[in-house]
């Protein structure tokens, strides 16, 4: 498909139209060739001017990621740290932003490395009420958890394709607020690919301003209307059962849970501490070559220590039953007393038992 002709632009416009749902807004949504970095990466180019002060959640490893690019940048920035396995506090963030100016605030809403997901609306709310630009890394969270871009009043909030949207890593989305797009014009962005005044005016036309990648976007197109077809409401629903189910399954293993309060646990991953003296490594090395399932270790200062199982895209209850299982079977050879059976119940149970009550359970739409 040629990238500059009418076919493609039709494409875009009905890619455009199904983001806007997943994302909650209807202000661009502008869709680069690039890894879920390279958009964070510009969103902070142009967004933070060198010199301006941006308040960083450290969640962990993609939480610290939006911090480690704006010092790139030129922005000064200030860590709001949070323990492995803690959101932030609301009030110690409102407290923050309130004791010092800040031009932006960056923060990752669902941290993959440690399985939490942030208090969107009240982070929201505190950025508003100190009047700072908010810059949201949602990779993992786009078609599978609320965002409420325009409820919540947040200003650039990316996205990935890999994640909950299905497809394969090489599609990323910058959707920004009126008010981020006014900012895209007093900041000089020091890039020539990520500037995205080009991106925003090469939409307008039905086009992206460089080549994208056109398989990418064909696929980008049948995720959507994947998700369409399911609906969005539902979608979500699924979602936060399904990471209800495997938070009792691992409960039921006699596993502790990293999330150190199940109201901030994520809906697309969740992370587990190993049992003492094992190390994660062994348990993803054995489910992999015994059961040919893929599940995480831990990153960074986590490494060893935890494992994460995904549970996102396309999943359903009996995907998730067989992770769950594989790591029961895999530990209890490591010398763990796992029931593997019992968890898998108790993930069915819990699955089924949420749909029945999740009536309400409040998806924003």
């Amino acid at each position: 498909m040629y990238h500059r002709g009418p076919e493609f632009a039709e494409l875009l416009a009905e890619c455009q139209i199904r983001l806007q749902a997943c994302f909650g807004t209807t202000d661009p949504v502008l869709t680069l060739s690039a890894s879920g970095t390279g958009a964070v990466e510009a969103a902070i180019a142009n967004l933070v001017a060198p010199g301006e002060r941006l308040l960083a959640i450290k969640t962990g490893k993609f939480g610290r990621r939006i911090g480690d690019i704006a010092q790139c940048y030129g922005a000064e920035v200030t860590w709001l740290d949070c323990p492995p396995g803690d959101a932030a506090d609301p009030h110690l963030l409102q407290r923050a932003l309130s004791e010092s100016r800040f031009d932006a605030l960056g923060f990752a809403y669902n941290e993959t490395s440690t399985g939490v997901a942030q208090d969107l609306a009240a982070i929201a709310a505190a950025a508003v009420e100190n009047r700072v630009l908010t810059i949201v890394d949602a990779v993992s969270a786009i078609g599978g958890i609320p965002i409420n871009m325009e409820a919540n009043a947040l200003d650039a909030v990316v996205g990935g394709s890999q994640k909950a949207l299905m497809l394969p890593p090489g599609l990323s989305f910058v959707a920004l607020s009126p008010r981020a797009q006014l900012k895209l014009q007093q900041t000089t962005c020091p890039g020539y690919y990520f500037d995205l005044s080009r991106a925003l005016d090469a939409l307008r036309k039905g086009q992206t301003p460089y080549t994208p990648a056109v398989n990418l976007f064909s696929g980008l197109r049948e995720a959507l209307r994947i998700i369409h077809r399911e609906g969005l409401a539902e979608v979500f629903r699924r979602h936060h059962c399904l990471g209800v189910a495997c938070r009792a399954a691992m409960t039921a293993a006699g596993l502790a849970l990293l999330a150190t309060d199940e109201r901030c646990a994520s809906a697309t991953v969740t992370a587990v501490r190993m049992p003492e003296d094992l190390d994660s490594s062994e348990l993803v090395r054995r489910v992999r070559e015994r059961d040919n399932i893929l599940i995480a270790g831990g990153q960074d200062d986590l490494k060893g220590r935890i494992f994460r199982i995904g549970h996102l895209g396309t999943c359903g209850i009996d995907n998730l039953a067989a992770p769950v299982a594989a790591v029961a079977d895999n530990l209890a050879e490591m010398g763990c007393d796992i029931d593997a059976a019992s968890a898998v119940t108790a993930a069915r149970d819990a699955f089924q038992t949420c749909q029945e009550s999740s009536d309400a359970y409040d998806t924003g739409l």
